[in-house]
């Protein structure tokens, strides 16, 4: 479990994940979703990166709760977790690209 921060910089959502040795990295969140059965929800952040190249960028997933204005993130473990979260992905991925090529 981690502790984050969230703000808004250039219309883009930033969160700060703290690492294991306590140093804040910013992340950009980008997208959220909730996985259909299930009540948990998932977010997608890339590292933002002094002169970042967006191909290059790698992507994470976490799940995540609200505890009012805090966001708790937790690692995904379970690799049949870990599938639904890539298909789920994947899928609005695809349906973004299907939606910029009309």
């Amino acid at each position: 479990m981690t502790d984050n921060h969230v703000g808004m910089e250039e219309d883009r959502e930033i969160i700060y994940i703290t690492d294991e040795e306590g140093n804040d990295e910013e992340f950009e969140v980008l997208m959220t979703f909730d996985v259909d059965g299930s009540d948990a929800k998932y977010m997608m952040v890339v590292p933002v990166e002094v002169g970042d190249d967006e191909d290059e960028s790698e992507v994470y997933a976490f799940r995540y709760e609200e505890d009012g204005d805090d966001i708790k993130l937790f690692m995904i473990q379970d690799e049949a977790e870990w599938a639904i979260v890539e298909e789920t992905f994947n899928t609005l991925v695809d349906s973004e690209d299907d939606e910029e090529t009309v």
